[in-house]
C-alpha cells in the first residue's frame, strides 16, 4: 500500500477511471446502437408476430441468445459504465422515436407492424395463413380455448393482430 501511495497511484481512482473510460468515441456507440437496432428490428419484423405472452420456450431462448449475440456488435471491446449508459440511452431513444414516428405515419406503422391476418372465418381454418405466420394448429387451438371458444365451428372470425395476439369473434354472439 505504501508503494502505491508513494508512486501516486490510487487503486480507487484507477478503478473509477476504468469505470468511465470509453474504448471508442461516444458517437461510435450511438452509430453501433442505431445500426444494430434497425437490423434487429428488421429481422424480428420479417420473422415473427408473436408477443411475449405468446412466446414459446424456443422464442425465449431466441431472445436471450439474440441479446447475447449483438452485445459485441454494440459494445466492441468496451466494458465501461459510460459506454453501456450511452447504448442504453440510444436504444431507448430509438425505441421511443420509432413508436412516435409510427403513430404519426400510417405508412411507417404498416411497414413496421404489418397488417392483421385473418386465420379463420365461419369455422374454416386457413392452414396456409397459419403456416405463413409461423403459428401451429396447436397454438391456434390453444388461443381459441383461452378465448373461451370450445370448437372451431364456433369461430366466426380469428385475426392475427399486428401485436401478435389472436383475437376471436364468436359465432354464438
Amino acid at each position: 500500500m505504501t508503494d502505491l501511495v508513494l508512486s501516486g497511484a490510487c487503486p480507487v481512482s484507477s478503478a473509477i477511471e476504468r469505470f468511465f473510460s470509453l474504448s471508442m468515441p461516444w458517437w461510435e456507440f450511438i452509430a453501433r446502437a442505431v445500426v444494430v437496432y434497425l437490423a434487429v428490428l428488421l429481422l424480428i419484423r420479417l420473422t415473427s408476430k408473436r408477443t411475449l405472452g405468446q412466446a414459446t420456450s424456443f422464442d425465449l431462448l431466441l431472445i436471450v441468445l439474440l441479446g447475447n449475440s449483438v452485445q459485441n456488435a454494440l459494445l466492441g471491446d468496451d466494458i465501461s459504465l459510460g459506454g453501456g449508459l450511452i447504448l442504453a440511452a440510444t436504444l431507448l431513444l430509438l425505441n421511443a422515436l420509432t413508436g412516435r414516428l409510427s403513430s404519426y405515419s400510417p405508412r411507417l406503422d404498416k411497414l413496421l407492424e404489418g397488417e392483421p391476418v385473418i386465420l379463420a372465418s365461419n369455422g374454416v381454418l386457413f392452414g396456409q395463413r397459419l403456416k405463413a405466420a409461423a403459428i401451429s394448429e396447436n397454438e391456434f387451438h390453444s388461443a381459441r380455448r383461452e378465448a373461451d371458444i370450445a370448437t372451431l365451428a364456433q369461430v366466426r372470425l380469428a385475426v392475427l393482430e399486428t401485436s401478435g395476439h389472436i383475437t376471436f369473434l364468436d359465432a354464438r354472439q
